[in-house]
């Protein structure tokens, strides 16, 4: 589709819904816009795929984690606070009293929070060979279509 010059708002706003209905760039020639296909190469929608993976899986990796039936917070500020804890316990040897995910206050110890990290390295390797195995399968995918039915 094309749109010479000069034209006016209306057909300009037209022709911008257009291409963007259709997901085409548009292209000024100088004297009229054209609307162009986007083009998406195999390697691109692999490499989308992949990033699209590697955000599930730090997602995931960022989720509360269960433990002794408590759900604990595992974001960046949590793990900075379990460490500084760790820290504390285990040159105090107390325990002290710790809110969970859900806002439920439980008495945790050093050892308490290490086996919080200890889980969470496990859900942490699980995830990663599971990320691995979903991006060897794109890098060999060989169509669109493959790479769609890929699942991480």
């Amino acid at each position: 589709m094309i749109l010479k010059k000069p034209y006016n708002d209306k057909d300009y706003f037209e022709f911008i819904n257009y291409c963007n209905n259709n997901g085409l760039l548009v292209d000024d020639k100088g004297d009229y816009l054209e609307s162009v296909a986007v083009v998406i190469t195999l390697e691109k929608l692999k490499a989308h795929k992949i990033n699209e993976f590697k955000t599930i899986r730090d997602n995931e990796e960022a989720k509360p984690i269960v433990y002794n039936g408590n759900l604990f917070d595992f974001d960046d500020k949590a793990r900075d606070r379990i460490n500084s804890a760790i820290i504390a316990l285990s040159i105090t040897g107390q325990s002290i009293e710790w809110t969970t995910a859900d806002n439920t206050n439980v008495l945790v110890t050093a050892d308490d929070l290490r086996n919080i990290i200890a889980n969470v390295a496990v859900r942490s390797n699980a995830l990663h060979t599971a990320y691995r195995a979903a991006k060897e399968k794109v890098e060999v995918a060989t169509t669109k279509a493959e790479i769609d039915a890929i699942n991480f």
